[in-house]
């Protein structure tokens, strides 16, 4: 019933204001007079009343004491109350100055003022909280009340816990907080006791908690992850804030209290990179990044405006998310050059339009054909976007003097199991081959040091949120009400975030000389069914209660788990503890070039079976699995390895 109670209008306010005006100067009058009633009666005393109420009706007017909504009372509304309580006695203290240069007798005395203003703060203060506690506590006699602990007893968590005691379309009530300084421990906020992090189980084990809101962006992702996974195991909602940066006026409002992101879970720690060796490099440079409009080149892009390069260009084909990149980046970085380029990495007269117009010093290869069905499906886009169009920028690059190239591969290049996977792997292969080619040439002509393009490659697995990923795909499915389909109970993958990856692909590529495969730390592997359920829990909902899981088999060319390494390869250290440089073997380069060429010859043909078949003499360890290619292996294992 009271959630529907109409704002009062404000002229009530406004009177009822006055009418606290009109009893505080009562009560102070009969207080200074020993409860005196005659003196109120007087003639006198009501002279007095009609003076104090006409200040009172200017000022109150003046500093718009009644535009606030008196069920929402705040701090600031207190401090208005003040300003005007004090400027009324100050009027009043003027008058009596103005009445005894005249020889008048004042109108008030200098005790009555005094107890009158604070009578009348006490009263237009009491009035208010009173409404404003009355407000709460029919709002907290809600049956359905959903108990809530804020974790974090910050500005954040503060604001919102007194967002929630005034949303009236909420049914939460804050029990407590949890935080982890021990200095605040023990105290009191707005009636709510602070408790230390560890009482947390504590409270759940009684039975008090039905949500938590994180509020706290300090929280190490170890305990936080703990955390979180002790709410899901009790059924308990997780709901988190925004950083302080990303409330308005620092006010936080009901829908900025959101669910818990499965994201927020998979984050580690903030990594560290050598910034001023890459602002050495990149500054005053021109950088294409291809594939500019997805979600690695797009990052890319974002990060490489921080260290003042002359231009940085994007290449894409996509044009409606090239032109929404531009202007994001342009808005974000006011004073850095970004220029969009239409064009396909497979045109050679587009590409090599692109390098002679720009001439750009450094490249960041991230476009690609990267699903996995999709190429098991298609092998022959694979092979012309892949190879052919990391073939074609590796000679432009080295033609028009590029000083760094480095290219984005994937964990799915080791042991491949699909053609996506393969065809990452034989661009690894080209680019790295080349290098060495480039480098025996060079110190032929005793020039062992400049003159050709260093090449690098970065792999690592699967990044949280990118476009065709499974997280976005479990929401929506979560979002319709379900099945959530996983391929295999038991399939695990990697996640880094895109920034954690872009940041590793630019401090790699500022310390590669040419030739390495640099690998990433990725963590732990992630149990893909773990993960849906998480998802789940974190929307309020039971798995395979509200939203069932549903195994719809591993698709064509998937593998249970994803590998960082080949089974003949180690790794190396660098001086970036979550970097490695992968030690691969080698190629000829002659044979190699006469390899690719002869398979992408066969694209023209569009017979899949041969250009897969192809791949697998190219990459001996390329085993097909589930799919229509398996039986080739067979074929490929007489031939010879190169």
């Amino acid at each position: 019933m009271f959630d529907k109670f109409n704002i009062v209008p404000r002229w009530i306010i406004f009177t009822l204001d006055l009418c606290c005006s009109a009893f505080a100067l009562f009560f102070a009058a009969l207080l200074l007079n020993s409860f005196t009633y005659d003196t109120i009666h007087s003639t006198d005393f009501n002279r007095k009343l009609l003076a104090v109420l006409f200040v009172s009706t200017m000022v109150f007017y003046r500093l718009k004491m009644y535009a606030g909504i008196v069920r929402y009372t705040s701090a600031l509304d207190s401090v208005r109350i003040l300003s005007s309580v004090s400027l009324c006695i100050v009027a009043l203290f003027l008058l009596n100055v103005v009445l005894v240069a005249l020889n008048r007798s004042p109108l008030l005395s200098n005790s009555l003022l005094i107890a009158y203003g604070l009578m009348n703060f006490l009263l237009l203060i009491t009035y208010r909280s009173t409404v404003k506690l009355f407000f709460l506590y029919i709002k907290n006699m809600k049956m359905n009340r959903r108990q809530t602990v804020i974790y974090g007893a910050g500005d954040v968590g503060i604001a919102a816990k007194r967002t929630l005691d005034h949303d009236h379309t909420s049914n939460n009530v804050v029990i407590g907080f949890i935080d982890d300084n021990l200095q605040k421990v023990g105290k009191i906020i707005d009636g709510v006791r602070i408790y230390p992090t560890d009482y947390f189980e504590q409270l759940i084990k009684q039975d008090k908690v039905d949500e938590l809101i994180i509020s706290s962006h300090n929280i190490p992702i170890e305990k936080k992850a703990s955390i979180v996974d002790l709410c899901l195991e009790r059924n308990i909602k997780v709901l988190t804030m925004p950083p302080v940066h990303r409330l308005i006026n620092g006010e936080v409002t009901p829908n900025q209290i959101q669910k818990m992101r499965i994201e927020d879970l998979l984050e580690r720690e903030p990594i560290k990179i050598d910034n001023q060796s890459i602002r050495q490099q990149l500054s005053g440079k021109r950088i294409l990044v291809t594939g500019a409009a997805g979600s690695i080149g797009s990052e890319i892009a974002r990060q490489l405006g921080r260290f003042s390069p002359q231009m940085i260009i994007l290449n894409d084909q996509a044009e409606t998310p090239l032109h929404e990149l531009q202007l994001e980046l342009e808005d974000l970085q006011k004073n850095q050059l970004y220029h969009a380029f239409i064009g396909d990495i497979r045109d050679q007269d587009r590409m090599e339009a692109l390098f002679k117009t720009f001439k750009p010093h450094y490249v960041y290869h991230a476009a690609a054909y990267k699903h996995v069905p999709m190429m098991e499906n298609h092998p022959v886009e694979a092979v012309r976007t892949n190879i052919m169009g990391t073939q074609l920028l590796a000679r432009l690059a080295v033609a028009y003097g590029v000083e760094k190239f480095v290219m984005i591969s994937t964990d799915k290049a080791v042991n491949p199991t699909n053609v996506m996977g393969a065809s990452k792997r034989i661009a690894e292969i080209y680019v790295q081959t080349y290098f060495q080619h480039l480098s025996q040439k060079n110190e032929l002509f005793g020039n062992r040091e400049e003159g050709h393009t260093r090449f690098i490659t970065t792999r690592f697995g699967n990044v949280l949120g990118s476009n065709g990923s499974v997280i976005p795909r479990f929401k929506s499915q979560i979002e319709k009400g379900g099945p959530v389909t996983v391929t295999h109970p038991e399939i695990t993958r990697f996640f880094m975030t895109i920034p954690e990856a872009c940041q590793l692909v630019l401090e790699a590529g500022s310390m590669g000389k040419g030739g390495e495969i640099y690998v990433f730390d990725m963590g732990k592997s992630v149990k893909i069914v773990e993960l849906a359920n998480k998802m789940i829990k974190l929307s309020g909902l039971v798995p395979n209660k509200d939203i069932s899981i549903q195994y719809s088999g591993l698709r064509p060319g998937e593998k249970l788990y994803e590998e960082l390494l080949n089974d003949l390869e180690n790794t190396l250290p660098t001086h970036h503890h979550k970097i490695m440089i992968a030690k691969v073997r080698e190629y000829d380069f002659d044979t190699v070039e006469s390899r690719i060429g002869h398979l992408i010859n066969l694209t023209k043909s569009q017979n899949e079976r041969e250009i897969v078949l192809k791949m697998k003499e190219l990459v001996p360890e390329f085993k097909s699995n589930n799919s229509v290619y398996q039986e080739l292996d067979k074929k490929s294992e007489s031939d010879y390895d190169i």
